[in-house]
């Protein structure tokens, strides 16, 4: 089976996930420290644990599998789900896997560093239409690509 998991407590494309999820009768697992509001579906489970820090992540990782698809901007549960065989990506559509992960943690890591002790300042750059349409099509092809394994 092909679930969907959403690191949801700061995902800015929930609704396109839903909607697509609609599309190809996928379950959606939300998953957050907190109740998220408007949030339904057929086969939308919202998942409420409890509030610390990383509980959500470990959610996920306890109960994706191979083949499951994940949504997140937390490079390091990139990281864990990736081990766990499944695909997944962020908002903006950067895919995270076995071949991207490695460079992806090394990047968060120096990027932290160079934030730590102050040669850069502020995290990222405003979310886009351009980097919501790039997030939808590069989902849509993870999914038909996963229907054919």
């Amino acid at each position: 089976m092909l679930d969907i998991y959403v690191d949801g407590d700061a995902c800015p494309v929930k609704d396109e996930i839903l909607k697509v999820a609609l599309r190809h009768k996928l379950k959606v697992y939300m998953v957050s420290n907190l109740w998220l509001r408007n949030i339904s579906g057929p086969k939308v489970e919202i998942i409420v644990v409890n509030e610390g820090a990383d509980k959500a992540d470990d959610w996920i990782v306890e109960h994706i599998q191979e083949h499951d698809i994940f949504i997140t901007t937390d490079i390091l549960l990139a990281a864990r789900c990736v081990k766990q065989k499944a695909t997944g990506l962020g908002p903006t559509g950067k895919l995270f896997t076995p071949e991207t992960i490695g460079s992806a943690v090394a990047m968060r890591n120096l990027s932290s560093h160079l934030r730590e002790t102050g040669d850069i300042s502020g995290h990222n750059k405003p979310f886009s239409k351009k980097d919501r349409s790039t997030f939808l099509q590069t989902l849509e092809g993870i999914i038909q690509h996963l229907k054919r394994l």
